[in-house]
Parts: C-alpha cells; structure tokens; sequence
C-alpha cells in the first residue's frame, strides 16, 4: 500500500486542514501506575474486534500493531503492516503542515491530528481516507491511528460541485468555475513558474437571442444555446491542437460565453480565436426543423497577467463587447485603452456635471457677429466652457451631449441664458451711445420640454432688464423642424414675447422649406459646411460654382420670408466677399474673431469697425 496527495485537495474538501480547530487539546498524561501495569493492554480486545480500522504506532512511527479491519482496507493484510512507518503507509509526509503536525504528535506535543489522504491500494485502486491520529491511553506509549474510507462522501462531494460549478443547460462550465480559474491563472505563482505570463479572454454574445426566446419559447432558446455551445468546444478544441492547452469554454450566464486563454501568446492568437469562433457560428442551427441563424458580437483583451485583476480583465471584456454591439454587431473588437480611456473620461464627466454646475465651473466665451454690408459689430453668440479641475478648458461638444442625455443641461441651460443676459445688459449700459448688441444663445430642445422656458425667459428679461429684441434664441434645424405641439407653442409664445428665434446649422437636417414658412423664426444661420465651399479662391483650385448657386438660392428664400442669414465659419475675406455679393446678412468665425472673454468683446465695441473687403 502507498499513499499520494495528487496535487492540492479541491476546493469543495470539507476537511482541508491538517488539524482542525476542535482538535487542538492539551495532551492528558498518564499516571505512574497506568505506565508499570502489566498484562495485555486494556484496548486490545476492543482494538481486533472493532469494524474501525486502526494501528498502534510507537514514539518513532513504526506499526506496533494492526487490526483485521485497517489491513482489509489497504489490501494487504495485517503481517505486512507491523514495523512499516506509518507516515509512508498513510502518505502523513507528503506535505509540510500534515508532517509536522504528525510529528507534534508523537511527541505528545499536540493533542490529535486529523487530515484526509488519497491512498493507492496495491491493485491500482485508489480511495480517499481520513487518517485521525491520537495519544494512547492505558498502554504504552506511542499513538492509536484510525482510518476511515470516506471515498464515497468524496464522490458525492465532487459529484455536487460539479453541479454547482456547471451550467445545467450547456454543461458547460458556469460563472462560479470561471472566476475561479481566472483567479487562479492571474496568481503571481500560476503565471511566474512557467507559461508566457499572459492571459487573453474572448468574451461574447448572441446577436438577436432575445427574439429567438420571444418568438419560438425558452424551450428552442435553450437548444439553440446548447448546440452554440458545442460549437465553442468543437472551436476551442481544435484552437488547442497546437498550443499548450486548451481555452476553457464558460457560459456566464443568459446568451454570455467566454473562452479563455491562459498562457497567451499575444493578441493574434487571440485574434484568431475570435474569428474562428465567428466562422463556427455563420452556419445556420438545425433543431429538429428548426432551422435558425444566429450570429455573436465578440470582445477581445490580451495582456500580461502582472498587475491584471479579474475583475480589471472582464471590465475590459465588458467594455470591449459593447464596442463591438456599436461597430456593427457580427463581429470581434479588440480592447483599446485609448478608447477605454475617452470613455472613461466620458463618465468621469457625466458624472461630475451637476456638482460642477452647483460649484459655478462654467463660464462664458463670445464669438461676434458682424454685419456683412458694413463690418459693423452687430450680436454676439454666447459659447459655454466649462474649466473643469482636472481636465482643463472644455469646449462645449465636450459636454453638452452629457446634459443633454442626464437632464442636467436644463439647470446649466437656465444659467447660460441668465449670464448671457445680464453681460449683454451691462454692454449697453456701459456703452449707452452706441448700437446694442443681441446676445444669441443655444437652447436644447428638452430645455423646452423638461422645462417652462418661455416663463425661464420672461423672468430673466424681467430681473436683467434686458430689452427682448436683444435676445436670440438658437435651435438646430432638426429641433426645430419637427416641432409640434409644446415645442412649437413655446416658441410662438417666445416670438409673440419680442424674443428672436434662430434656426442653427440651417442645410444639414431636415431642410422643410414649406414648413418653414410656419415657424416663428427670424433668422436662419447657414451650416459652415457650404461656407467652407467658398473658400478655394486664391488657393489654385477653382471655386464650386454649385456652392454658390445652393447658398444664393437659401438666401433668396430666406429674405422673401422675411428672415435674416447668417453665415457661419467665414474664415477668409474672400469668403467674405462672395457672401456679400450674394446678399448675406451677417457673418461669424475666425476672419472677425475666435470666442473671446466679456471684457474683449467691450474693447471690440470701443474700437472701429471690421474691415470690408479687405485680405
């Protein structure tokens, strides 16, 4: 009989321990009278007739004596079992912790030592034993060793665990096991002793699974992800024919599987993994006539196993999977930490937005506005920043689109309308003998429903005592060419008020001309998309003559409705000058002025005006 450990003890062991806490007792010693007393020790009777197989094993570890029992269970009979060492019959030295505890017990140092021991018996059979081992009382000294066959309890154990650590429907390895073995490969001892120190996962998920459960029952759902999962093994393993070893297949759960890669060899192998696992899926599923398409969005993550968590590695999966369901679906995407990091700033922002608005982190630029006939500074467009702590100056495409999506951008909204009114009421108050300036500002369109704008405007009007000519509203196109309803109401309401309405990037969206004849609106602002058309003069490339035809004509429109152009991005005089010449009303962009602070825009009304004409 010899006896192995095999490797640790699973996880689901429920007596890993060499010795358990209850075990842990002071050694009772014995009387002088119970060491001289001759005879036949006191157990022995009860020692050859017990059913429980046991061993007296002396102060050096040899079998002193064996009972019928213990020698059935090895195999071999009692005669081969007195004056072997205990320790080599019983595998006590293969570890450490056991060894010594073992040790301490002889000794009389420790009280009793319990462990359990995968054993080989000399057939070849092998059993899992729980080996107790305790002081002798009235005998000699030395030590009482009993073995249980506890192969059975062993078996249910494993047989239990595996039902907890597999998905019932795929039988594939569940979320529980996957953790598990990720954990396991990311340890710094898993990784160091051998391996390439990498670790790669494919994360994925079924295109379109939810409709497949919807339409045809969970019944053909859970067949369809059945035969997807044999499809991932069948790809897995064959994956594995030239590597190492095999990548684990897990379902984590819904239409979610993973293959992972221990031992990486870097993103190709990855790489190719994923598009196998594609090609394996492009085959339609056959299920008893059922005859089903499917395809996955893939998320791949390669990298060192150093410094990586498991949950750090399935947030980058996780992130790289939703990259893939936006790209397109039906595909593999690998993790970019560039992007990881854009979208991390993303939500770093969004979730920062409303404090930053309540501890006043936002402020004002303004761009001019500047009549195209005389170079006169006419309005201003008021241009949010927010001077974020940590990241700096951001320009308002940074963050507007956040507020717009959390609702935050009505409280900042309400704020820009109330600053931009207010600077433009102390402009005109500081220059009282010249023009005023109107002040345009962007309005969102769930501003209008998330909010009472028209009374938001009337009470600012009210406390800056700014004239309602001098404001300007801006909306884009598309807002504004679907209102209806509310929308539609508050702008009238905010036209009848004396208020301007402007339709911003006018040409990219919907471009109704007959519904435009219905909207209160006064001014149309020209996409800088058909300005920048007119900017090849000069340049050696001839100008699109289309280009001017399509502004002339929008212009045209514009003036016989009764409205006013603007066009945006004017960069060059040249542009400048053709867009005078074919009647446009004011200008905007860098030729008169990037957006600048309040106190420039006073200086720009003390000096002259633009120049006409002029490179």
């Amino acid at each position: 009989m010899s006896g192995t450990s095999e490797g640790p003890t699973p996880a689901a062991d429920l007596d890993r321990s060499a010795v358990t806490v209850s075990d842990i007792k002071a050694p009772t010693r014995r009387t002088a009278a119970e060491d001289t007393d001759g005879g036949p020790p006191a157990y022995r009777s009860v020692f050859a007739a017990a059913p429980l197989a046991m061993a007296v094993v002396d102060r050096e570890g040899l079998v002193t004596d064996a009972n019928e029992a213990l020698g059935g269970l090895l195999g071999g009979g009692t005669a081969g079992l007195v004056g072997r060492s205990a320790a080599d019959l019983l595998d006590l030295a293969s570890d450490a912790r056991t060894w010594h505890a073992y040790r301490e017990v002889l000794r009389g140092r420790q009280a009793k030592l319990r462990c359990t021991r995968r054993l080989k018996r000399p057939d070849g059979r092998s059993l899992w034993a729980q080996v107790t081992v305790a002081p002798l009382d009235g005998g000699p000294g030395g030590v009482l060793l009993s073995v249980t066959d506890v192969s059975g309890h062993r078996e249910l154990q494993a047989r239990l665990r595996h039902l907890q650590m597999h998905d019932p429907v795929t039988r594939l390895p569940n979320r529980t096991l996957f953790f598990e073995r990720v954990t396991g490969a990311l340890e710094a001892e898993s990784y160091e002793q051998s391996g390439t120190g990498r670790i790669g996962l494919c994360y994925l998920d079924l295109d379109g699974f939810k409709a497949v459960n919807d339409t045809l029952g969970h019944r053909v759902g859970d067949r369809l992800l059945a035969a997807v999962a044999e499809r991932l093994t069948a790809c897995a393993e064959e994956a594995g024919r030239t590597r190492p070893s095999v990548p684990l297949v897990a379902r984590l759960g819904g239409d979610e599987f993973a293959l992972l890669v221990e031992d990486s060899t870097g993103t190709e192998q990855l790489a190719d993994l994923a598009e196998s696992v594609l090609k394996v899926l492009q085959a339609p599923f056959d299920l008893s006539g059922q005859r089903l398409n499917v395809s996955a969005s893939i998320g791949v993550v390669e990298r060192h196993a150093a410094g990586t968590t498991a949950t750090g590695l399935m947030q980058a999966a996780d992130t790289t999977l939703y990259w893939a369901k936006v790209d397109g679906k039906d595909r593999w995407t690998l993790f970019d930490p560039e992007r990881n990091a854009h979208l991390m700033t993303r939500q770093a922002l969004a979730s920062t937005l409303r404090p930053a608005i309540e501890r006043g982190e936002f402020r004002l630029d303004y761009q001019p506005l500047v009549g195209m006939s005389d170079g006169r500074l006419r309005g201003v467009e008021a241009l949010v920043r927010w001077d974020h702590p940590r990241f700096g100056l951001l320009p308002p495409n940074r963050f507007v689109a956040l507020a717009e999506e959390d609702g935050s951008i009505v409280p900042l909204g309400r704020w820009v309308l109330a600053t931009a009114c207010r600077q433009a009421r102390e402009w005109q108050l500081a220059h009282p003998d010249d023009q005023p300036l109107f002040v345009s500002v962007n309005v969102a369109v769930r501003q209008v429903w998330d909010s009472d704008l028209v009374a938001d405007v009337a009470e600012i009007l009210a406390e800056t005592q700014l004239d309602p000519a001098l404001l300007q509203l801006e909306l884009t196109e598309s807002a504004v060419m679907g209102s209806a309803g509310r929308p539609l109401q508050a702008l009238q309401a905010l036209s009848d008020m004396g208020v301007n309405i402007a339709i911003d990037d006018f040409g990219t969206g919907y471009s109704n001309l007959a519904y435009l004849s219905r909207l209160p609106v006064s001014v149309l602002k020209l996409d800088g998309s058909f300005v920048r058309g007119f900017q090849y003069e000069g340049t050696g490339a001839p100008p699109n003559p289309a280009d001017e035809v399509v502004v002339e004509a929008m212009i045209d429109l514009a003036h016989r409705l009764g409205l006013t152009v603007t066009a945006e991005c004017v960069e060059t005089s040249a542009q400048a000058t053709r867009l005078r010449r074919i009647g446009c009303d004011t200008g905007q962009g860098w030729l008169y002025s990037r957006p600048v602070p309040p106190d420039r825009i006073s200086e720009l009304m003390a000096g002259a005006s633009y120049a006409v004409g002029n490179p």
